[in-house]
């Protein structure tokens, strides 16, 4: 990375964490801590942070008290052409208040299939799921029983649209609310809705880059003009397309 690429990404991140920031204070109170952009050689991590750089959780209260808190980090880097800022990691995290193992975990791996990119991961214990854990006789569970480890629910990762679909901070805050009814700051639906509409332009772009054909129909079947490139675009090799990765 040069160092211009270096500082164009330190500002893209800077102003990544900018917008995390009025997202979350816009629902949760102006309280909630800020985000703050921490470059760490060939990623840059956004998370909110104390004085002293450690990361700090996100408090949610319901009624008043505060009963949930949220673990937040991204780790940014360049997409493959140095072109637009990509996430290479990125962990929000639900915890009960109090308690250390959280109860949900959405976590996203950039250059991961297997197990898919995009997950969820639930931290509770149910004995009909442990049984089919148990009754796997190849994979994941299989290899924790040789290891002589008993299979548990939180090593799951259900997944929740792939690399393109996956969701956002906006939705597990709807989730919340939805779910807990926790409480939330004057005017925060226009304020969700805003950033959901930031949040899926920004990947449906990113899917378009990855099935630019596809685009290009859909755009003709609308009536819009869509002249082809004279020299086209070098395109990644079909199993190096992040639209298609599960």
């Amino acid at each position: 990375m040069t160092a211009e690429e270096a500082k164009a990404l330190d500002e893209l991140a800077a102003g990544f964490a900018d917008q995390l920031t009025d997202l979350t204070r816009g629902v949760l109170g102006a309280d909630t801590p800020r985000f703050h952009a921490i470059n760490m050689g060939s990623k840059i991590r956004v998370s909110p942070i104390r004085d002293d750089e450690v990361m700090q959780r996100i408090p949610v209260s319901i009624g008043g008290e505060p009963r949930l808190s949220l673990m937040a980090r991204f780790y940014c880097c360049w997409d493959g052409s140095s072109t637009f800022m990509a996430t290479d990691q990125a962990d929000v995290h639900v915890f009960y208040e109090g308690v250390p193992d959280p109860l949900l975990r959405y976590e996203y791996v950039r250059n991961s299939k297997e197990p898919p990119g995009a997950h969820v991961q639930v931290h509770a214990h149910r004995d009909e799921m442990a049984y089919l854990l148990r009754l796997a006789d190849r994979g994941r569970p299989k290899q924790g029983l040789r290891r002589d480890k008993l299979p548990r629910l939180s090593e799951m990762h259900f997944p929740v649209g792939g690399h393109r679909m996956r969701p956002s901070l906006e939705d597990v805050l709807l989730f919340l609310h939805r779910e807990f009814a926790i409480d939330t700051a004057p005017g925060w639906k226009a304020v969700i809705e805003r950033h959901l509409r930031i949040w899926r332009t920004m990947q449906l772009k990113t899917a378009v880059r990855d099935a630019p054909d596809a685009a290009a129909r859909v755009l003709r079947q609308l009536g819009y003009t869509v002249t082809e490139p004279a020299i086209p675009a070098a395109r990644p090799a079909a199993d190096d397309v992040k639209l298609y990765w599960p």
